[in-house]
């Protein structure tokens, strides 16, 4: 069946649900605020225990790393997707998602041709143009500081 451009977009906006905002956005909000509360309840308990604000930060990030692993593992990380939408993609949970779900996903393949290059399927172009961007960056604020 051949289709043009045109027609392709006709038929995906007929069968494609429209988003209603005024559901979804609230429900983002939210879903991402309990995720960040949460690292910050963490973060001060993890002080109120003794450590030091750099440690208790290296901490959080690990402990929120792991239950975002272990929630996506445990095929639970998509239903709070399901229902959080964009909320879910706070930077570190989301990545954590976004690592572990490809892994999971090919492992059938095996640990080496499935798991490890699954991996980073997903995060591997955000990895590379963060990195990109962030030596662009730097390399514009190099030449404005040189040029005052």
């Amino acid at each position: 069946m051949k289709m043009t451009n045109t027609e392709y977009d006709e038929l995906t906006k007929k069968h494609s649900p429209n988003t209603k905002l005024y559901l979804t956005l609230p429900k983002a909000f939210v879903i991402g605020g309990l995720i960040c509360c949460l690292g910050q309840a963490l973060f001060n308990l993890y002080t109120y225990l003794g450590m030091t604000e750099m440690n208790a930060r290296s901490v959080t990030s690990i402990t929120l790393i792991f239950f975002s692993a272990l929630l996506t593992g445990l095929k639970l990380y998509d239903k709070i997707a399901k229902h959080g939408g964009a909320g879910t993609l706070v930077p570190i949970t989301g990545f954590a998602n976004s690592v572990v779900s490809p892994a999971l996903e090919f492992k059938t393949e095996g640990f080496i041709l499935g798991t490890a290059a699954k991996m980073f399927i997903i995060a591997g172009p955000v990895i590379v143009y963060g990195i990109v961007t962030s030596v662009l960056y730097g390399i514009i604020l190099y030449i404005f500081q040189i040029m005052q």
